[in-house]
């Protein structure tokens, strides 16, 4: 699959999924749980919720044609 996330997206996942994480440690709750999905998506470098709107955060790589 196409990667779609870029690198500063991807840094914001991995910050965000691990405050949920941590909070839900912290607050001995299950929805920290939910946290676990910005992590996938920034490590896989892919957001299936990106595809249907055809979102792409990576940098545009320049046309080797030109």
């Amino acid at each position: 699959m196409k990667q779609n996330v870029g690198g500063a997206d991807r840094i914001v996942r991995l910050v965000l999924g691990a405050a949920i994480v941590g909070a839900g440690i912290y607050f001995k709750s299950w929805w920290g749980a939910i946290g676990i999905v910005p992590l996938v998506t920034a490590a896989l470098g892919v957001c299936p919720a990106y595809l249907p709107l055809g979102l792409s955060t990576c940098a545009a790589k320049p046309d080797p044609r030109a």
